[in-house]
Protein backbone atom coordinates (compact mmCIF):
# COMPACT_ATOMS: atom_id res chain seq x y z
CA UNK A 1 0.00 0.00 0.00
CA UNK A 2 1.54 3.61 -0.74
CA UNK A 3 2.21 5.73 1.47
CA UNK A 4 0.18 9.24 0.92
CA UNK A 5 1.45 12.73 2.87
CA UNK A 6 -0.02 15.31 2.43
CA UNK A 7 2.35 18.45 2.94
CA UNK A 8 1.24 21.74 3.77
CA UNK A 9 3.73 25.08 3.01
CA UNK A 10 2.35 27.52 5.48
CA UNK A 11 2.60 31.44 6.18
CA UNK A 12 0.00 33.03 8.35
CA UNK A 13 -2.38 30.36 7.85
CA UNK A 14 -4.21 31.02 11.93
CA UNK A 15 -7.22 31.95 10.68
CA UNK A 16 -7.44 28.99 7.94
CA UNK A 17 -5.32 26.33 9.04
CA UNK A 18 -8.05 24.24 11.46
CA UNK A 19 -11.16 24.58 8.47
CA UNK A 20 -8.20 23.56 6.09
CA UNK A 21 -7.62 20.32 7.35
CA UNK A 22 -11.27 19.71 9.32
CA UNK A 23 -11.71 19.25 5.63
CA UNK A 24 -9.47 16.61 4.55
CA UNK A 25 -11.30 13.49 3.84
CA UNK A 26 -11.01 10.69 6.39
CA UNK A 27 -8.27 8.29 5.82
CA UNK A 28 -7.06 9.73 2.67
CA UNK A 29 -3.37 10.21 3.82
CA UNK A 30 -1.04 8.26 6.12
CA UNK A 31 0.53 11.41 7.34
CA UNK A 32 0.07 15.50 7.56
CA UNK A 33 3.45 17.80 7.26
CA UNK A 34 3.23 21.48 8.14
CA UNK A 35 6.18 23.75 6.65
CA UNK A 36 6.26 27.00 8.40
CA UNK A 37 7.64 29.71 6.92
CA UNK A 38 8.12 31.85 9.83
CA UNK A 39 5.32 32.85 10.65
CA UNK A 40 4.59 36.08 12.73
CA UNK A 41 1.04 34.93 14.04
CA UNK A 42 -0.30 31.24 15.88
CA UNK A 43 -0.09 29.01 12.63
CA UNK A 44 2.54 26.69 14.56
CA UNK A 45 0.99 26.61 17.54
CA UNK A 46 -2.39 25.31 16.00
CA UNK A 47 -0.99 23.07 13.77
CA UNK A 48 0.67 21.86 16.96
CA UNK A 49 -2.48 21.50 18.56
CA UNK A 50 -3.88 19.71 16.01
CA UNK A 51 -1.02 17.37 15.85
CA UNK A 52 0.54 17.85 12.72
CA UNK A 53 3.81 16.93 12.08
CA UNK A 54 5.58 20.81 11.94
CA UNK A 55 8.50 21.74 10.40
CA UNK A 56 9.73 25.37 11.22
CA UNK A 57 11.69 27.99 9.00
CA UNK A 58 13.73 30.34 11.57
CA UNK A 59 13.49 32.86 8.46
CA UNK A 60 10.71 33.26 5.76
CA UNK A 61 12.34 30.97 2.76
CA UNK A 62 9.65 31.92 0.25
CA UNK A 63 7.01 29.82 -1.47
CA UNK A 64 9.51 27.71 -3.24
CA UNK A 65 11.91 27.53 -0.78
CA UNK A 66 9.15 26.24 1.63
CA UNK A 67 7.91 23.47 -0.71
CA UNK A 68 11.51 22.08 -0.71
CA UNK A 69 11.41 21.68 2.65
CA UNK A 70 8.22 20.13 2.50
CA UNK A 71 8.91 17.62 0.11
CA UNK A 72 12.47 16.67 1.29
CA UNK A 73 10.80 16.13 4.76
CA UNK A 74 7.99 14.18 3.09
CA UNK A 75 10.65 11.86 1.06
CA UNK A 76 12.71 11.36 4.00
CA UNK A 77 9.84 10.01 6.11
CA UNK A 78 9.29 6.99 3.46
CA UNK A 79 6.65 9.29 1.34
CA UNK A 80 5.71 7.27 -1.72
CA UNK A 81 3.08 9.81 -3.11
CA UNK A 82 3.23 13.26 -1.91
CA UNK A 83 0.38 15.84 -2.10
CA UNK A 84 0.70 19.37 -1.68
CA UNK A 85 -1.92 21.33 -0.10
CA UNK A 86 -2.11 25.21 0.70
CA UNK A 87 -3.24 25.62 4.57
CA UNK A 88 -5.24 28.72 3.52
CA UNK A 89 -8.37 27.24 2.29
CA UNK A 90 -7.80 28.97 -1.06
CA UNK A 91 -8.01 24.59 -2.88
CA UNK A 92 -10.42 22.59 -2.02
CA UNK A 93 -8.92 19.85 0.75
CA UNK A 94 -12.43 17.62 -0.46
CA UNK A 95 -10.62 17.35 -4.00
CA UNK A 96 -7.26 15.33 -3.01
CA UNK A 97 -8.83 12.11 -3.51
CA UNK A 98 -9.17 13.21 -7.22
CA UNK A 99 -5.15 14.19 -7.56
CA UNK A 100 -4.96 10.60 -5.72
CA UNK A 101 -7.02 8.74 -8.11
CA UNK A 102 -4.48 8.73 -11.36
CA UNK A 103 -1.34 8.46 -9.03
CA UNK A 104 -2.67 5.20 -7.29
CA UNK A 105 -4.07 3.42 -9.97
CA UNK A 106 -0.62 3.93 -12.46
CA UNK A 107 -1.85 6.16 -14.98
CA UNK A 108 0.44 9.73 -13.85
CA UNK A 109 3.40 10.68 -12.37
CA UNK A 110 2.04 14.12 -11.26
CA UNK A 111 -1.66 15.60 -11.14
CA UNK A 112 -2.99 18.92 -10.39
CA UNK A 113 -5.80 20.63 -9.81
CA UNK A 114 -7.34 22.95 -12.86
CA UNK A 115 -9.70 25.53 -12.28
CA UNK A 116 -10.46 25.93 -15.77
CA UNK A 117 -11.38 22.30 -16.16
CA UNK A 118 -15.05 23.19 -16.35
CA UNK A 119 -16.12 22.12 -12.89
CA UNK A 120 -16.95 26.21 -12.23
CA UNK A 121 -15.55 29.36 -13.66
CA UNK A 122 -13.14 30.89 -11.65
CA UNK A 123 -14.59 34.81 -12.32
CA UNK A 124 -17.45 33.36 -10.50
CA UNK A 125 -15.30 31.74 -7.34
CA UNK A 126 -13.49 34.85 -6.89
CA UNK A 127 -10.27 35.00 -8.77
CA UNK A 128 -9.10 38.65 -9.81
CA UNK A 129 -9.56 39.48 -13.19
CA UNK A 130 -5.60 40.17 -13.61
CA UNK A 131 -5.12 36.39 -12.47
CA UNK A 132 -7.67 35.73 -14.49
CA UNK A 133 -6.17 36.91 -17.93
CA UNK A 134 -2.68 36.51 -17.12
CA UNK A 135 -3.30 32.55 -16.09
CA UNK A 136 -5.16 32.37 -19.37
CA UNK A 137 -2.57 33.76 -21.83
CA UNK A 138 0.74 32.78 -19.93
CA UNK A 139 -0.98 29.06 -20.41
CA UNK A 140 -1.97 29.42 -23.46
CA UNK A 141 1.30 30.42 -24.59
CA UNK A 142 3.31 27.48 -22.27
CA UNK A 143 0.97 24.96 -24.26
CA UNK A 144 1.80 26.41 -27.82
CA UNK A 145 5.77 25.84 -27.21
CA UNK A 146 5.08 22.53 -25.03
CA UNK A 147 2.58 20.80 -27.26
CA UNK A 148 0.23 20.21 -24.36
CA UNK A 149 -3.48 20.67 -23.82
CA UNK A 150 -3.69 21.76 -20.36
CA UNK A 151 -6.38 24.31 -18.95
CA UNK A 152 -3.65 26.19 -16.99
CA UNK A 153 -0.64 25.87 -15.61
CA UNK A 154 -0.32 27.85 -12.50
CA UNK A 155 -2.42 25.63 -9.93
CA UNK A 156 -0.93 25.27 -6.99
CA UNK A 157 -2.88 22.47 -5.78
CA UNK A 158 -1.01 18.89 -6.96
CA UNK A 159 0.13 15.56 -6.21
CA UNK A 160 3.66 13.57 -6.88
CA UNK A 161 5.02 10.29 -7.14
CA UNK A 162 8.33 9.36 -4.97
CA UNK A 163 10.32 9.03 -8.43
CA UNK A 164 9.05 12.04 -9.74
CA UNK A 165 10.59 14.33 -7.09
CA UNK A 166 13.82 12.66 -6.84
CA UNK A 167 14.25 12.83 -10.54
CA UNK A 168 13.44 16.62 -10.64
CA UNK A 169 15.88 19.38 -9.40
CA UNK A 170 14.39 20.74 -6.67
CA UNK A 171 17.06 22.74 -5.28
CA UNK A 172 17.57 24.43 -8.56
CA UNK A 173 14.47 25.71 -8.09
CA UNK A 174 13.71 29.23 -7.13
CA UNK A 175 12.54 29.97 -3.99
CA UNK A 176 9.85 31.99 -5.11
CA UNK A 177 6.60 31.27 -7.05
CA UNK A 178 8.44 30.09 -9.88
CA UNK A 179 9.24 26.77 -8.39
CA UNK A 180 6.26 25.83 -9.60
CA UNK A 181 6.31 26.77 -13.14
CA UNK A 182 9.62 25.27 -13.14
CA UNK A 183 8.89 21.99 -11.65
CA UNK A 184 5.73 21.60 -13.95
CA UNK A 185 7.54 22.68 -16.78
CA UNK A 186 10.65 19.88 -16.45
CA UNK A 187 7.94 17.22 -15.16
CA UNK A 188 6.21 17.84 -19.11
CA UNK A 189 9.53 17.87 -21.17
CA UNK A 190 11.27 14.58 -19.20
CA UNK A 191 8.39 12.74 -20.40
CA UNK A 192 6.56 12.30 -17.37
CA UNK A 193 2.89 11.27 -17.50
CA UNK A 194 1.46 14.99 -16.15
CA UNK A 195 -2.90 14.72 -15.58
CA UNK A 196 -5.15 17.54 -14.61
CA UNK A 197 -8.06 16.94 -12.81
CA UNK A 198 -11.25 19.74 -12.30
CA UNK A 199 -11.51 21.46 -9.15
CA UNK A 200 -13.49 24.24 -8.19
CA UNK A 201 -12.29 27.73 -7.44
CA UNK A 202 -12.51 29.46 -4.18
CA UNK A 203 -10.84 32.98 -3.23
CA UNK A 204 -11.34 34.65 0.19
CA UNK A 205 -9.48 37.30 2.19
CA UNK A 206 -7.20 35.10 3.29
CA UNK A 207 -6.09 33.49 0.17
CA UNK A 208 -2.64 33.76 -0.67
CA UNK A 209 -1.75 36.02 -3.50
CA UNK A 210 1.23 38.26 -5.05
CA UNK A 211 0.86 41.87 -6.49
CA UNK A 212 0.53 42.73 -9.64
CA UNK A 213 4.15 43.67 -10.36
CA UNK A 214 5.34 40.05 -8.84
CA UNK A 215 2.62 38.63 -10.82
CA UNK A 216 4.13 39.60 -13.87
CA UNK A 217 7.84 39.06 -13.21
CA UNK A 218 6.32 35.42 -12.45
CA UNK A 219 4.05 35.39 -15.97
CA UNK A 220 7.93 36.30 -17.89
CA UNK A 221 10.04 34.12 -15.73
CA UNK A 222 7.80 31.14 -16.79
CA UNK A 223 7.55 31.88 -20.20
CA UNK A 224 10.91 32.60 -20.56
CA UNK A 225 11.73 29.19 -18.58
CA UNK A 226 9.78 27.09 -20.45
CA UNK A 227 11.18 28.67 -24.05
CA UNK A 228 14.74 27.48 -22.58
CA UNK A 229 13.73 23.92 -21.52
CA UNK A 230 11.80 23.70 -24.85
CA UNK A 231 14.77 24.64 -26.87
CA UNK A 232 17.22 22.33 -24.89
CA UNK A 233 14.42 19.03 -24.99
CA UNK A 234 12.03 19.13 -27.54
CA UNK A 235 8.45 19.95 -27.40
CA UNK A 236 7.08 17.53 -24.74
CA UNK A 237 10.32 16.11 -24.73
CA UNK A 238 11.05 12.54 -23.19
CA UNK A 239 14.71 12.39 -21.76
CA UNK A 240 14.67 11.87 -17.72
CA UNK A 241 17.55 12.25 -15.77
CA UNK A 242 18.01 11.17 -12.34
CA UNK A 243 19.57 14.22 -9.73
CA UNK A 244 20.48 13.58 -6.11
CA UNK A 245 17.78 15.90 -4.29
CA UNK A 246 19.65 17.35 -1.73
CA UNK A 247 17.47 17.97 1.65
CA UNK A 248 17.42 21.73 2.85
CA UNK A 249 18.67 20.87 5.98
CA UNK A 250 21.22 23.79 7.44
CA UNK A 251 18.43 26.00 9.02
CA UNK A 252 15.42 24.27 8.98
CA UNK A 253 14.17 23.61 12.90
CA UNK A 254 11.75 20.85 12.99
CA UNK A 255 9.63 21.14 16.18
CA UNK A 256 10.31 17.67 16.65
CA UNK A 257 12.69 14.86 15.98
CA UNK A 258 13.24 14.57 12.63
CA UNK A 259 14.54 11.46 10.62
CA UNK A 260 18.33 11.42 10.45
CA UNK A 261 18.40 11.65 6.76
CA UNK A 262 16.47 15.52 6.91
CA UNK A 263 18.95 17.19 10.17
Amino acid sequence: MAKVVITMPAYRAAGTLRQTVAAIPTGIADELILVDDASPDATVDIARELGIEVVVHDRNRGYGGNQKTCYATALARGADVVVMLHPDYQYEPKAVPLLLAPILTGYADMTFGSRFAGLSDPREGGMPRYRYVGNRLTSMLENLMLGSRFTEFHSGLRAYTRECLLSLPLDDYADDFLFDSELLIDAVTLGYSVVEVPIPTRYTRESSSIPVAASLRYALGSLAYCARQVVARGRKGRRRALHAYRAPDAETQPTAAPPESIR
